[in-house]
């Protein structure tokens, strides 16, 4: 994916200010999901769920509480799909080069 992701921007931008927009995109989109996820608002299914986070947390630390309040006592157990990652990198692209497609067909006008 992360090739394709590379192809993508490539192929469609090459500036700078796209590739860390869409960069910053594809590391805090999934984290941002966390919240909702630990709400059950929606889960991904067994099979995608391939990513853990926040596993990687040690325990006994400010951030431990901070997360533990914040998730519930199994943060550590909330899973992402690893692929959900560069999908906002390809979609924060493709949102950048329509909007610069439709400016300029109104500059065309």
């Amino acid at each position: 994916m992360a090739l394709a992701d590379a192809c993508q921007w490539v192929i469609l931008d090459r500036t700078p200010a796209a590739l860390i927009a869409a960069t910053v995109t594809a590391f805090g989109g999934p984290l941002s999901e966390l919240p909702f996820v630990s709400a059950g608002f929606w889960e991904y299914i067994q099979q995608a769920a391939d990513y853990t986070p926040l596993a990687m947390i040690q325990p006994g630390g400010a951030v431990e509480g901070l997360l533990s309040s914040a998730f519930g006592e199994n943060y550590r157990d909330l899973t992402l799909s690893s692929i959900t990652g560069p999908c906002y990198f390809a979609v924060t692209l493709d949102a950048i080069a329509l909007a610069r497609y439709f400016y300029s067909m109104e500059e065309e006008k």
